[in-house]
C-alpha cells in the first residue's frame, strides 16, 4: 500500500493512499468537527461542518470526501473556518426546531455537542419555525423531524448495512425533509426489520425510541463501524 506525505496544521504526517483528509487528521489526532460522518458508512458532505483550507485551491473542501494528495498542505482550524463553522452551526439550529431542554437526546446528541466545540452561543440568523411532522407509527421507534439535519446518515445505515432502504429525502431546498417507504407513516413500511440501526445512527433526537424520556437517550455509536467491519471480511452479523 502506497504512502503519501502531507502536512496538516504545520505537522509533517504519513497517510495511505485514499485515504480522506479526515481520516488523516482522525488517525494523527487532529479534530476536525463532523456531523453526517459515521464510521462504517460511505461520506457524502451533506453537513460541511469538516471544510478545510488546502493551499493552492481557493475554495473549502469537504475532508471526509477529499483525499489526501503527495505534498498537500491542509489547514483545519484557522479563524475564517471557525467562523465559517459557527455560521453553519447557526444556520442549522436557526433551519429546525431544537429545543434542547425538552429533548431525548439532550446531553447525548452530537448537534449539541458539536455546537459547543465550535463555539457557538446563540444564532445571528431568525429562526424559521418549520411545521415538521412528528410519527410515531411505529411500534417500538418514533421520528421528530423538527430536530432533523437531514445528515441522511439513517438513510445510509438502513441502505448500506441493513439493506433495507426504508428512508429517503423527498422534496427540495426548506421543503426537503426525511421520509419512509413512498412516503407512508414508518409503522406501515414492510421493509422496516426493526433493527434499530437508524436508531443508533441518528446524531440528534429526531429518531428515537418509544417511551424515552428528556436526556435519557442512549445510543451503541460503536455499533455500526462493527457492523460494517464484520461485513467486510463476511463474518456472521446478526
Amino acid at each position: 500500500m502506497s504512502v503519501k506525505t502531507l502536512t496538516i496544521n504545520g505537522e509533517l504526517i504519513s497517510a495511505r493512499a485514499g485515504d480522506t483528509i479526515l481520516q488523516a487528521a482522525k488517525d494523527n489526532g487532529i479534530y476536525i468537527p463532523t456531523l453526517c460522518h459515521l464510521e462504517g458508512l460511505s461520506d457524502i458532505g451533506a453537513c460541511r461542518m469538516c471544510m478545510v483550507e488546502v493551499e493552492g485551491i481557493n475554495k473549502l473542501l469537504s475532508a471526509c470526501v477529499t483525499e489526501v494528495a503527495e505534498g498537500m498542505v491542509v489547514a483545519t482550524n484557522t479563524e475564517k473556518l471557525k467562523e465559517y463553522r459557527r455560521m453553519n452551526m447557526e444556520l442549522i439550529f436557526a433551519e429546525g426546531n431544537h429545543t434542547c431542554a425538552v429533548c431525548v437526546a439532550n446531553s447525548n446528541c452530537e448537534l449539541q455537542d458539536t455546537a459547543v466545540a465550535v463555539g457557538m452561543e446563540h444564532t445571528r440568523f431568525s429562526y424559521r419555525f418549520p411545521d415538521r411532522g412528528v410519527d410515531l407509527s411505529h411500534p417500538q421507534f418514533g421520528i421528530d423531524r423538527n430536530r432533523c439535519i437531514l445528515c441522511t446518515r439513517c438513510v445510509r445505515v438502513c441502505d448500506e448495512i441493513e439493506g433495507a432502504h426504508v428512508w429517503d429525502i423527498a422534496n427540495r431546498g426548506e421543503e426537503a425533509e426525511i421520509v419512509s417507504g413512498l412516503n407512508q407513516p414508518w409503522g406501515e413500511v414492510d421493509a422496516c426489520t426493526a433493527c434499530g440501526k437508524c436508531v443508533n445512527a441518528c446524531p440528534t433526537g429526531a429518531i428515537s425510541y418509544k417511551g424515552s424520556s428528556v436526556a435519557v437517550m442512549q445510543r451503541d455509536r460503536g455499533r455500526i463501524p462493527f457492523l460494517a467491519a464484520a461485513r467486510e471480511k463476511q463474518q456472521w452479523t446478526r
